[in-house]
């Protein structure tokens, strides 16, 4: 693992495998080892390099950057590990970030795949992003078992929720990341989200965009706009996951992404 240090934040970058490298971006607040389980061991094995990192703020902060100021320092810490062109993978806020690389250092990203995206804000974002602000500014937590139940009603498919074993067990995992305080509390940034729709159509590389069928923090009719707006993309939608879908359906989320990536230049 290799550290590297930017304006207001460090990178913990992990490197592993060797071949073509896939930079991997996380959602806001997540870990880089959400991947670790699926989606790193699915493309070591098809023998590619594999880059994942965790952001720390250096200061005392709960709000993320935005897109565009993440993806400057992303752009830092790639020029730092010279690496001058990857593909890439993100999910949520990450894959927004993704977006803004290919803007600001075109060739940088070769291709890549784009899960839960969207190119603008909308109402349900609007009003989930103010409530988290307001519930952020009042110092309130709520109780892990109240917590862990509000994440899986956001986050999970209800074909996940007629399945009680494996619901079961999320709520498990759930409640004790919240018990440890290791559960991702990202405060979104103050301001709307710019509309990215018309800038997107200056990118040219190859690109997959994902959308999950039950997703309710990025509708999947976000990211077909993206997926529209992009000259040289496709859309796919992973049917019965909600916006965990590369959680709860690793096997059809790695199919897509490999399929995609040893065909992306």
């Amino acid at each position: 693992m290799r550290t590297v240090r930017v304006t207001g934040a460090e990178f913990d970058v992990r490197d592993e495998g060797e071949g073509d490298a896939v930079l991997l971006v996380a959602g806001g607040g997540a870990s880089g080892r959400v991947w670790d389980l699926h989606q790193v061991p699915a493309l070591r094995a098809a023998g590619f390099r594999v880059l994942t990192f965790d952001r720390r703020p250096l200061r005392n902060t709960q709000a993320a950057p935005d897109p565009r100021t993440a993806a400057v320092e992303l752009l830092y810490v790639l020029a730092e590990l010279d690496l001058p062109r990857c593909r890439a993978v993100g999910v949520s806020a990450g894959a927004e970030v993704v977006q803004e690389l290919m803007l600001a250092r075109p060739g940088l990203v070769t291709g890549a795949v784009l899960m839960a995206t969207r190119g603008r804000g909308d109402l349900s974002g609007r009003a989930m992003a103010d409530a988290e602000r307001e519930l952020a500014a009042a110092g309130v937590r709520l109780p892990p078992r109240y917590a862990a139940w509000q994440r899986a009603v956001l986050n999970l498919s209800p074909a996940t929720w007629r399945r009680e074993d494996e619901l079961l067990d999320w709520l498990d995992l759930f409640e004790a990341a919240e018990r440890a305080g290791t559960a991702p509390v990202p405060v979104p940034a103050d301001g709307e989200p710019a509309d990215r729709l018309a800038a997107l159509g200056r990118v040219t590389v190859p690109v997959l965009v994902l959308g999950f069928e039950h997703d309710l923090i990025v509708p999947p009719w976000l990211c077909r706009e993206v997926a529209a707006a992009l000259p040289s993309a496709r859309y796919a939608e992973i049917a019965d996951c909600g916006h965990y879908g590369y959680l709860e359906r690793p096997a059809e989320v790695n199919s897509a992404l490999l399929e995609f990536l040893t065909g992306a230049p």
